[in-house]
């Protein structure tokens, strides 16, 4: 087993090594001056890209999560449906899938065995699958026709951090790759994309500073036994990881919900007894995240009138959503579209702090195992 190098934690640890593995996963699959990805594990034919009419995206847990931003990223950018499935209900709805469609299986240890089980079923019915994990060799590997390792580096804690932003880039690099090879993506366009992908490690480094600030919000919140986590459209799957992330090591309540679903029903529960986390963060170049972000600003005022504390992400040098949130957190600028993987990683640390707090077995959280090898 790997040491700790020096943290607490293994948790910890990986939380700080995501910078490491980002730069691991990203920068040998792309060329920025020549515009390029470069997925050298992935051998479809090119007229096989040309002639999908839909993927499928099936995992589980935090690796749902990303494969629900990944749902996000391939229909903006290459314009393809995209469904994402539970990996444990995947082969009991009868999946309607065929030779034109592609499943993305995702999994960190490659053995978890809903996903195999999916895997084999879209095998089945004729589908191409492209295995992403985190562990080379794995059964999710070898069975499917493409992998895409997430080269993120052993991850020891039970709680999956770096391996989650890391399959967020890959399912980014896909997407890009796929428009790249079905002709929908200009050099010009891949190299504005690669150019942001390639400084998120450093825009990473930014966040970890702000580690203390966490901690000083858990030492707040640590005896609260109930929390709400709001993001919209790809900020969702974020707002659900987060509240996954401290149900699991602190044992805490914690909801995922979309933001604007809160009306239909959560909005009674909110008083000065719920916390809630909302992701308000923007991209100011890009009009739909613009138009989601005032509405967000909107609801922040709302959650404010009726008496609720605000923990608010939000982009570096937001004044207003600062002055209206009783807590907030900076967020670096980038692209709408690769913002989920800088906005994980403070909500990481405040569930790692959380439990630290309550003095839980972070690493270690009751009833869990690392890799579910059974269904």
């Amino acid at each position: 087993m790997a040491d700790k190098g020096g943290f607490p934690h293994y948790m910890l640890k990986e939380i700080f090594e995501q910078p490491q593995g980002l730069r691991n996963t990203i920068l040998p699959r792309v060329s920025p001056e020549e515009g390029e990805v470069i997925l050298e594990g992935v051998h479809i034919p090119r007229e096989e890209w040309r002639g999908l009419r839909r993927i499928n995206i099936v995992a589980s847990g935090t690796s749902r999560h990303a494969g629900m931003t990944g749902q996000y990223m391939i229909q903006d950018l290459v314009k393809l449906p995209v469904d994402v499935d539970y990996a444990s209900e995947f082969e009991y709805r009868n999946p309607l899938i065929g030779r034109s469609e592609l499943t993305i299986v995702i999994t960190q240890s490659g053995e978890t065995a809903d996903t195999t089980a999916a895997q084999r079923e879209a095998k089945a019915k004729g589908s191409r699958t492209i295995a992403i994990s985190n562990v080379e060799g794995s059964t999710i590997a070898r069975e499917a026709d493409g992998v895409i390792y997430t080269l993120a580096g052993p991850e020891i804690s039970i709680a999956s951090t770096k391996a989650f932003t890391a399959q967020m880039a890959v399912l980014f690099l896909f997407a890009l790759y796929l428009g790249q090879e079905r002709g929908q993506l200009s050099r010009e366009q891949l190299k504005k994309f690669i150019s942001e992908l390639v400084v998120l490690p450093e825009k990473i480094d930014a966040i970890l500073r702000s580690a203390p600030q966490c901690e000083k919000l858990a030492d707040k919140f640590h005896q609260v036994q109930d929390f709400l986590f709001m993001g919209r459209a790809i900020h969702y799957p974020i707002a659900m990881d987060g509240a996954l992330k401290l149900k699991e090591v602190s044992y805490i309540h914690a909801e995922g919900y979309p933001t604007g679903e809160t009306k239909h029903g959560p909005l009674a529960l909110i008083d000065e007894n719920l916390p809630v986390v909302v992701i308000a963060t923007c991209d100011r170049k890009d009009a739909g995240s613009m138009l989601r972000y005032n509405k967000t600003v909107a609801n922040i005022r709302g959650f404010k009138e009726q008496g609720g504390r605000v923990i608010a992400l939000a982009s570096a040098g937001d004044d207003e959503v600062a002055s209206i949130a009783d807590h907030f957190i900076s967020i670096p600028q980038t692209l709408e579209l690769l913002l989920p993987i800088l906005e994980i990683v403070p909500l990481q640390l405040f569930a790692y702090y959380m439990a630290v707090r309550r003095g839980l077995d972070v690493d270690r959280p009751r009833n869990l195992v690392k890799s579910v090898q059974v269904e």
